[in-house]
């Protein structure tokens, strides 16, 4: 596991060590003891997995109370993070990653930063581990097309929304 920071306050890249032979490959996508390096105190209480096709654009959500930690298990998609601490320097400032079966990488989210990911295979299973149950009254969502935020999304999107998603 290699853990490097990015240019979120908060916010780790965690490049995974895959096991490969004749057979395959295997992953440890979360370690107790190693995840210990990050230095941060958290205790993942719930895990979820997204499974979505192409184009399917999720998020932006967030809330102001859990970690997230996020894991591309098959396909390939964008993951946007964005800081929305009103009081913080960092506020709308937000980063985009590439995650995929591939490239073996988790982003680390602290609370109160929003994240989306949009699908860019032909379908992408979305895992991520949190550090509180979800509360839907406590969740805030940005619309991907706010212009306070400058998001730099791909030319070419196409983005299937839900219905929380397309509100403006």
């Amino acid at each position: 596991m290699k853990i490097s920071k990015t240019n979120l306050d908060g916010v780790l890249k965690i490049k995974l060590q895959p096991f490969r032979d004749h057979r395959g490959e295997y992953i440890e996508i979360f370690n107790k003891v190693l995840f210990k390096k990050t230095n941060k105190r958290i205790s993942f209480i719930q895990d979820d997995v997204s499974v979505s096709k192409r184009n399917v654009l999720r998020g932006i959500h967030g809330d102001f109370k859990t970690w997230k930690l996020v894991t591309c298990l098959m396909g390939k998609f964008m993951l946007l993070v964005v800081n929305n601490k009103k009081r913080d320097k960092q506020y709308k400032k937000w980063e985009k990653f590439t995650l995929s079966e591939k490239n073996n990488i988790q982003i680390l989210i602290p609370p109160g930063f929003g994240n989306a990911h949009y699908v860019k295979s032909k379908k992408a299973i979305f895992h991520y581990k949190q550090s509180t149950l979800y509360d839907k009254k406590s969740q805030f969502t940005i619309n991907w097309q706010n212009k306070k935020f400058n998001f730099k999304w791909p030319k070419k999107l196409r983005p299937i929304l839900s219905k929380r998603d397309k509100q403006k």
